[in-house]
C-alpha cells in the first residue's frame, strides 16, 4: 500500500457517526441544529435573567414595596450558599448562550460555505453549553420545589432541549468528520495533479534534447 493511500486510513473514531440525521439529510439536520441553538441560546438568556430577577427580588432581609407583577412564592428562599449556587448557574448559563449564540451564527455561515473549521467553535461551545445546563437543571430540580409549574415546564423542557442538542451535536460532528475527509482527498487529488504535472513537463523538456542512444549529445551534422 503506498504512503498516500495510508495516510487516508481513517481511524474509527473519527469516521461519521451519522450518515443522514434520520428525516432528512445530514447537512439540513446540521442547519436544523445550528437555527434550534440560536433559539435555545435566547430561550437560556431569557429565563437565566428572569431567575437572577426573581432570586434578587427574594433575597431573605431585603424589604421592597409597591406592585408585584408576579408571584414569587415558586423562588427558592433556603439556604444562602444553595441561593447563591442558583444565581451562579444562571449566570454562566447566560454568559454560555452568548457564546453559543454568536458560534451557530459562525456554524450557520460555515454550512453554506462548507468550511468544516469554522464549525469546530460551535463543537466546543455546544459541547460545554450542554453540559453546563445539565448539572445545573439537575442541581435545580433538586433543591427547588416541584409543586410548582414553572420548575416542572423548566426541567421538562430542558430534557427536551438536552436530548436534542446531543443530537444535534452528532450530527454536526458528523458532518465535520465528512467534509474534512474530502477536503483531505481533494489535497491529495491536487498534489498528485501537481506531481504529474511538473513529470510531464521534465519528460517534455528532456524528450527535446537531442541524445544519442548513450544519453550524450548528438554530434551529427544536420543537411
Amino acid at each position: 500500500m503506498s504512503r498516500s493511500m495510508k495516510s487516508l486510513r481513517v481511524a474509527w473514531y473519527k469516521k461519521p457517526i451519522l450518515q443522514d440525521a434520520f428525516v432528512t439529510d445530514i447537512q439540513t439536520g446540521a442547519m436544523i441544529t445550528a437555527v434550534f441553538s440560536m433559539v435555545v441560546s435566547l430561550f437560556t438568556i431569557a429565563t437565566a435573567i428572569l431567575d437572577i430577577y426573581c432570586l434578587g427580588m427574594t433575597k431573605p432581609g431585603v424589604t421592597h414595596y409597591g406592585y408585584y407583577i408576579m408571584s414569587f412564592q415558586f423562588v427558592y428562599v433556603g439556604n444562602g450558599n444553595v441561593r447563591n449556587t442558583l444565581i451562579v448557574f444562571a449566570l454562566f448559563s447566560a454568559i454560555a448562550a452568548v457564546a453559543l449564540f454568536v458560534t451557530s451564527c459562525i456554524l450557520l455561515k460555515a454550512l453554506r460555505k462548507e468550511i468544516e473549521k469554522d464549525m469546530v467553535p460551535w463543537l466546543y461551545a455546544s459541547g460545554i453549553f450542554f453540559a453546563w445546563r445539565t448539572i445545573a437543571i439537575i442541581f435545580a430540580s433538586v433543591v427547588n420545589d416541584m409543586i410548582f409549574g414553572y420548575h416542572i415546564s423548566m426541567c421538562l423542557f430542558w430534557i427536551a432541549f438536552i436530548v436534542f442538542g446531543a443530537l444535534g451535536w452528532v450530527i454536526v460532528y458528523s458532518l465535520y468528520l465528512e467534509l474534512s475527509d474530502l477536503t483531505k482527498l481533494e489535497d491529495l487529488a491536487h498534489l498528485r495533479m501537481g506531481t504529474m504535472s511538473s513529470l510531464n513537463m521534465t519528460q517534455s523538456i528532456a524528450g527535446s534534447r537531442p541524445t544519442t542512444p548513450h544519453n550524450t549529445v548528438s554530434t551529427a551534422q544536420i543537411v
